[in-house]
């Protein structure tokens, strides 16, 4: 029997975050620490550790842990953060200098939930940030970098209405069926996928540097093994 993969999250209070703990109930081929500025309360069953701490000690916790896997699935709003300053403030430095005490420790595999349309040189300052971001995770040595470009996410998020987000999920099943080809890409997805597909991803070693984007993400999330021990 292979030891569990020991997997660290950062933004583990969000809706993929908590998707990921909640997929991970039961399973023993992975072993999950969680870690965020405020508690979180855990599913029945899970087996694994939460550290809340301020964001200036993410580092520290990643370092004394030593996971073999960082999950990056923070991410917040415009209206949530109320400036351009300090929405890069977390989704962009903090998840930077988390990774950065990942390579500091060892760690040598990356997962990081973006956007469907991230590009460094959009005119669009939220999908600018989310494209610098991939961009400099890809430059930080990580051995293997998986990118998620999700579109819009379905499952309840909790205390963060995003009015926005929710009229898009009563939409989207409609929605969803008219975007064929080369719009497939935008379809939204749920965010248990999403998670179920970074567990999966989570297990591979072979090294390289992969951007997933809706069906690429579906076929991991179809690829985790079933609830069980580890090989």
């Amino acid at each position: 029997m292979s030891k569990p993969v020991r997997i660290a999250i950062i933004g583990a209070t969000g809706l993929v975050g908590r998707s990921i703990i909640g997929q991970a109930v039961g399973r023993e081929d992975v072993r999950l620490l969680a870690i965020a500025r405020r508690e979180l309360k855990l599913p029945a069953g899970a087996a694994m550790e939460m550290v809340v701490a301020d964001p200036d000690r993410w580092g520290d916790v990643i370092r004394r842990v030593k996971p073999q896997v960082l999950i990056n699935t923070l991410g917040t709003t415009m209206k949530k953060a109320g400036s351009e300053d300090a929405f890069r403030a977390v989704d962009q430095h903090l998840v930077l200098q988390a990774a950065q005490a990942a390579i500091d420790c060892g760690v040598t595999r990356l997962i990081s939930v973006s956007s469907i349309g991230a590009d460094a040189y959009s005119k669009n300052f939220y999908l600018k940030v989310k494209g610098e971001v991939e961009r400099d995770l890809m430059k930080l040595g990580f051995s293997r970098v998986d990118i998620f470009r999700p579109g819009l996410l379905r499952g309840a998020r909790e205390d963060d209405p995003r009015v926005a987000e929710r009229a898009g999920m009563m939409i989207s099943p409609i929605a969803d069926l008219l975007m064929h080809g080369k719009y497939r890409k935008y379809r939204s997805i749920a965010a248990e996928n999403v998670a179920r597909a970074g567990l999966a991803l989570s297990m591979r070693k072979a090294s390289g540097k992969f951007i997933h984007e809706h069906d690429a993400i579906m076929r991991a999330a179809h690829s985790l093994p079933q609830l069980g021990k580890a090989d």
